[in-house]
């Protein structure tokens, strides 16, 4: 089930729960990767919330909307690096892209197999990606507050199992939103002080929502090539034959 881009963008950019879940999440991905200095990121879902703070820097970014879900222009007073596509059909090149970043995209979609399979065609050797999406044992994927609380929630045992299966080699996994869902004052008020007791006692408190981030795996190439070629290359080292006198 795909929520509407109004509702996405509503919730993340008006709403005081939205903006704090933006917060912890983004705080979070720039732990991970704090420069992209060069390199094209591309977003996929409704990543555009955590992509701000990489457009001074990156060579390009590119946030992919899908269709079943919409688009919007982003960002705000900016020229639009916002595209409409389909699921698993993006109109990126081949291994063009060295940072990607996927929310709200592998929980709602129809067809995660090819999505991940799409997402690893475009990732260049070395690629990186962060896969953000509701965490099964925490209080988010519970409630109809947030868009975390649609689609399928996962826990860091299937989501990694389901990356490897396509090609990904997961790296680090975190958990962030350890504030209720709530839009009661309160819980906004005290939302920092929830964050930073989640972290102490993470194995304790469940997060709302699950962050793995996962590298491509490129297989060695197989074949004869070199080593058909060269089948004795030390050959060269061995005694020449003694030759019978004429």
């Amino acid at each position: 089930m795909h929520l509407d881009v109004q509702d996405l963008r509503n919730f993340y950019y008006r709403s005081t729960l939205g903006r704090a879940a933006q917060k912890a999440v983004r705080d979070q991905l720039l732990e991970l990767w704090p420069s992209v200095k060069g390199m094209t990121v591309t977003g996929f879902g409704f990543a555009v919330p955590l992509l701000r703070p990489y457009l001074a820097e990156a060579r390009r970014v590119t946030g992919l909307m899908p269709s079943p879900q919409g688009v919007m222009p982003w960002p705000a007073g900016m020229q639009n690096v916002s595209v409409l596509c389909e699921e698993t059909l993006w109109p990126i090149e081949t291994g063009h892209v060295d940072r990607l970043v996927m929310m709200h995209g592998l929980e709602t979609c129809e067809s995660p197999s090819d999505l991940l399979s799409e997402a690893y065609r475009v990732l260049g050797p070395g690629g990186k990606a962060v896969f953000v999406v509701p965490h099964r044992a925490g209080l988010w994927s519970r409630s109809d507050n947030t868009p975390f609380g649609f689609g399928r929630p996962y826990s860091t045992g299937q989501l990694e199992a389901q990356l490897r299966d396509h090609g990904f080699m997961p790296e680090r996994h975190r958990t962030t939103l350890y504030q209720p869902p709530s839009h009661k004052r309160f819980w906004r008020k005290t939302g920092a002080v929830w964050e930073s007791i989640g972290k102490t006692v993470s194995p304790v408190m469940s997060g709302g929502v699950l962050i793995v981030e996962a590298s491509k795996r490129v297989h060695a190439p197989t074949g004869t090539g070199l080593r058909e070629a060269v089948r004795k290359p030390l050959a060269v080292l061995a005694p020449k034959p003694e030759v019978a006198p004429v």
